[in-house]
């Protein structure tokens, strides 16, 4: 039967990626078949191994700091993204995301995969 389910202070995960997440919405927590939510707070310093999410589009929501992010087939493209700024990364695109600042950052991530890491796919040599 499909119920609603409220996620509270669900633990966490260290990612594929190299960064740590706040377990929200998934098929882990929450039976979820088509969506998966979390949150992220990156420290400064703190940079994602370059990957990709294999069929599955990613957005995300900046709460808080700033971050910028290397994006494209070779990741020749960066980015600068602060508070109340929303990113799209369609399906496949290599992307790396990084903070720079003294501050943390904070998102929301949401994809279109249900599993927490499953459709991570890390780059050659990382």
């Amino acid at each position: 039967m499909k119920q609603c389910r409220v996620i509270r202070s669900a633990p966490g995960f260290h990612g594929k990626q190299g960064l740590d997440y706040f377990a929200g919405v998934s098929a882990e927590s929450a039976g979820s078949t088509g969506i998966c939510m979390h949150m992220l707070v990156m420290p400064p310093g703190a940079r994602a191994k370059p990957h990709y999410h294999e069929s599955h589009e990613t957005a995300i929501y900046v709460l808080s700091g700033s971050v910028e992010f290397l994006h494209g087939p070779n990741l020749e493209n960066c980015d600068r993204v602060e508070a109340g700024d929303y990113v799209y990364i369609p399906a496949g695109v290599p992307h790396q995301p990084y903070n720079n600042s003294s501050e943390p950052a904070t998102a929301i991530i949401a994809r279109t995969d249900p599993n927490e890491q499953e459709s991570v796919v890390l780059l050659t040599g990382e």
